[in-house]
């Protein structure tokens, strides 16, 4: 039995980058059309050219795709100008791109309250745009804005829009739950009765994530007989976003009945890239990835209680739905104060470190950490806090460095200019193989001002923390009142990529600070293979 071509249509990079707080450069769009054409989707929708200068460069020089189809796109031209007069669609004609895809009404009170012209005027303008992006060569197709809302206030409209495009040169006709407020079983019902009247082969679904069913809606979609599937990578949208494209490659490759009846452009290895993919975008927006997020999260294949642990290391089939080697993603076995030993166990394995399971010091690990856990200390959350504890059980860590005292001021005051400014300074005493070193430091408050002035002289292990920066802190207050306990989370990386995390817990921050800042260095010095003279 022969399976159904499911095309992939990815945008990213023009509905994507209608999300609040997102803003593409030109390099940025690159490295993402690229990624995507790797990963094997079939078309790249890369913005509206004209609309924006980033947008408008970005089409004068497009990335070079191998396998995507560069798409650009805009709207049906205005009502009383013809397609070649039209400025606002000049631009997508012209564009160095291999398909056009504009977007028009089919929700007839938009047509009269945005619009403000004839029904028929509208219905006109559809089809000769639809030709006009023909007629320059490219793929055309059309984005039924507010289809299935439409549908349902005058269905014989909204399908005469449809018409209108596919009856004029458009490949494809695309159905938008443009205002996202659809449910599954309304568009299975919607698209199977459209179905009856256009062959699936020529309709897409573009669904909007208002009602957290923007996945499911495009599998409602698809299985009424939709061919193509629109979405963006980590479900990146206006308002709640869009249906997210990584779990819908992931769907159709791993789940039935799709894995059996329907052939997508991804093969296995783009289908291991879906996490680094979805990094990278996280990377380029300067944000923490979510943790949570399915199959690529770093929590999606994560196991904190004892028994589903234990009960994985016997068959991960127990407590997975796919394996995460599947989509890149890797298992994770946390280690919190719902842990049993296997949980222990099994994290001492992946980190690598030697132990032998009859030693008490592995029984006393564990409830150290349950006793930890219960003053406030979170392991799952800082990895590299819970391998120097289990290494320091285990007599594994050598003390490079040891902090006798430090003290820390902060001043407000007004300098040279007369501007009232903050500034803190810290002052730590440190014993590095018997020396006593002093060290004095700045920054823009307390932990940087800690961190500035504990590296600023390590004696030998200094050059190796040169590259060591703080990239994210995080405070939280665990119980109320005066004497409320603190926790901090440093995350840090290095030159090279690295990223870790470490944890302090006090009733005074800037302690709870300087023990996370403390483990973030000597964990650095640790993975780094530093030996103490």
């Amino acid at each position: 039995m022969s399976k159904t071509r499911l095309h992939l249509f990815d945008t990213t990079l023009r509905d994507g980058a209608q999300t609040s707080g997102v803003d593409f450069s030109v390099e940025d769009k690159r490295q993402i059309a690229l990624a995507l054409d790797e990963l094997g989707v079939d078309y790249v929708e890369g913005g509206w050219p004209g609309a924006n200068p980033t947008d408008t460069a970005f089409f004068a020089d497009p990335p070079p795709l191998k396998r995507a189809r560069f798409t650009a796109f805009g709207m049906t031209k205005r009502a009383g100008v013809s397609a070649s007069n039209d400025p606002v669609l000049a631009p997508i004609l012209n564009a160095k791109a291999a398909a056009g895809c504009l977007v028009g009404k089919s929700w007839d009170f938009q047509v009269d309250v945005a619009l403000g012209i004839p029904r028929e005027e509208n219905l006109a303008c559809i089809a000769e745009s639809m030709r006009a992006v023909a007629a320059s060569g490219k793929e055309a197709m059309f984005d039924a804005e507010h289809f299935f809302d439409g549908y349902k206030a005058n269905p014989d409209y909204a399908l005469s829009a449809l018409r209108a495009a596919l009856d004029n040169g458009a490949r494809w006709a695309v159905l938008c739950d443009t205002n996202g407020g659809t449910l599954p079983s309304e568009v299975f019902r919607i698209v199977r009765e459209v179905t009856r009247r256009f062959p699936g082969t020529q309709l897409g679904i573009h669904t909007h994530n208002d009602t957290e069913n923007a996945v499911a809606n495009t599998l409602a979609a698809v299985e009424a007989g939709v061919c193509q599937i629109q979405g963006t990578l980590n479900g990146l949208g206006e308002r709640t976003g869009n249906a997210n494209i990584l779990s819908l490659i992931a769907t159709f490759a791993l789940k039935e009945p799709y894995r059996s009846s329907l052939e997508i452009g991804v093969d296995g290895a783009g289908l291991k890239r879906l996490v680094e993919v979805s990094r990278l975008l996280d990377e380029i927006l300067n944000r923490a990835p979510n943790r949570h997020q399915p199959y690529v999260g770093a929590s999606a294949f994560a196991h904190k209680g004892g028994l589903h642990a234990s009960a994985v290391l016997k068959d991960p089939k127990t407590y997975e739905h796919v394996e995460p080697e599947s989509v890149g993603n890797t298992r994770l076995i946390l280690v919190s104060d719902q842990a049993g030993r296997s949980n222990v166990l099994t994290r001492l394995d992946q980190i690598g470190i030697a132990y032998d399971a009859a030693d008490p010091r592995v029984k006393r690990l564990l409830d150290d950490v349950k006793e930890r856990e219960f003053l406030g200390y979170a392991y799952e959350a800082a990895d590299a806090s819970f391998e120097l504890l289990a290494r320091r059980a285990l007599g594994q860590v050598p003390e490079y460095f040891a902090v006798e005292g430090y003290r820390v001021l902060v001043e407000r005051r007004f300098n040279a200019r007369g501007e009232q400014v903050t500034v803190s300074e810290a002052t730590v005493k440190s014993v590095v193989h018997g020396r006593t070193i002093h060290s004095v430091g700045e920054g823009n408050g307390p932990v940087d001002a800690l961190d500035d002035a504990l590296r600023k002289d390590l004696g030998e292990y200094s050059a190796a923390l040169e590259d060591l920066r703080l990239v994210d802190y995080k405070v939280r207050i665990l119980t109320s009142g005066t004497e409320a306990v603190t926790r901090v989370l440093i995350e840090s990386a290095d030159g090279q990529g690295n990223r870790w995390s470490t944890v302090g817990v006090s009733p005074n921050i800037v302690d709870a600070s300087f023990e996370a800042l403390s483990d973030s260095i000597t964990y650095k010095l640790l993975r780094g293979g530093h030996t103490p003279l």
